[in-house]
């Protein structure tokens, strides 16, 4: 299996495993494959397919699911701007009372946590404001 190396992957596998170390065992920390990378007809088909099963535009790339709370978090790069459906994606649920956050380190993700009342066994680190 090719594995995928960009920042914005490699961003989300050192998120992915510090929640997982962070958070109660008995948390989810989901990834929902929701966009097929093949170009031409065939990944047309193969969208298309995965559009029936019920994949939505802009859905975010993880869902932490943990003490009774929902926390959707957009990974992207140091440069990384969100498209449209992202943004319909987030106005939606933040609507309905979930949490979603645009994060683009582990430092990110654990300031999430903390800022959507998460139990964590990792504090992050402090910001430096801008």
């Amino acid at each position: 299996m090719n594995r995928r190396s960009t920042p914005e992957a490699d961003a989300q596998r050192a998120i992915v495993q510090a929640l997982r170390f962070a958070l109660p065992r008995e948390a989810i920390v989901h990834h929902c494959a929701n966009e097929v990378t093949e170009s031409g007809s065939r990944g047309q088909i193969r969208q298309s397919i995965l559009v029936g099963l019920g994949v939505y535009a802009g859905f975010a790339d993880l869902i932490v699911i943990s003490g009774g709370r929902v926390l959707f978090l957009e990974v992207k790069s140091q440069t990384g701007r969100l498209r449209k459906s992202q943004e319909v994606f987030r106005d939606t649920v933040c609507a309905q009372g979930f949490g979603w956050a645009l994060v683009r380190s582990v430092d990110d993700a654990l300031a999430a946590l903390a800022d959507h009342g998460f139990t964590s066994r990792v504090r992050p680190a402090r910001r430096v404001a801008p």
